[in-house]
């Protein structure tokens, strides 16, 4: 990600906004970052994105808790044989 402090962001205002064409813009104060540039297209992809629905275990029916149940087993066999 490319990074900027507050005084370019005032400084070379054109360069910052060209940079966040190519990807998200962290913007530091004092080395420690304190803002993000996106284009409203990158932001609007990334408020879509969070509009995705949680759900909790309770409102699964029996067959949708035993296949989420067989697919976390699965995952747990895949990485005790990574060990």
């Amino acid at each position: 990600m490319t990074r900027f402090s507050l005084t370019d962001l005032g400084n070379r205002s054109g360069e910052v906004v060209e940079a966040a064409f190519s990807g998200p813009v962290e913007i530091t104060k004092r080395g420690k970052r304190k803002f993000i540039l996106l284009t409203a297209e990158q932001f609007d992809r990334l408020t879509q994105q969070s509009s995705q629905r949680a759900h909790s275990v309770e409102s699964l029916t029996e067959p949708e808790r035993n296949l989420l149940l067989a697919g976390l087993d699965a995952i747990a066999d895949d990485d005790a044989d990574d060990d």
